[in-house]
C-alpha cells in the first residue's frame, strides 16, 4: 500500500511544537547532536510559521483595500 502525503500540521500544532523544542532546547540537557537536530526542526517551523502569517496578513491587507477590483481568491496555504 502507498503511504499517505503527510499532511502540513495546523500553525498553531506548529507553534506548540516550536514552544516544546525550545524548552528542551533551554534545559541544557540534550546531547550536542539532539539539540543540533532539534534546532534544525525547531528553524523549519519557525520559518513555516513565518510564511503561514505573511499569507494571512497580505489576505487581510486585501480584504481591506479599498481597490474594488482586487483579485479575491480562498485562502490555500502552500505545501512544502
Amino acid at each position: 500500500m502507498p503511504k499517505k502525503a503527510e499532511q502540513p500540521a495546523s500553525f498553531e500544532t506548529s507553534l506548540q511544537q516550536l514552544e516544546q523544542i525550545v524548552s528542551r532546547l533551554e534545559s541544557g540537557e540534550l546531547p550536542l547532536e539532539e539539540a543540533l537536530n532539534e534546532f534544525e526542526r525547531g528553524v523549519q517551523l519557525a520559518r513555516s510559521g513565518q510564511q503561514t502569517l505573511q499569507q494571512a496578513e497580505q489576505r487581510v491587507r486585501i480584504l481591506l483595500s479599498d481597490d474594488k477590483d482586487a483579485e479575491l481568491a480562498p485562502f490555500m496555504p502552500e505545501n512544502d
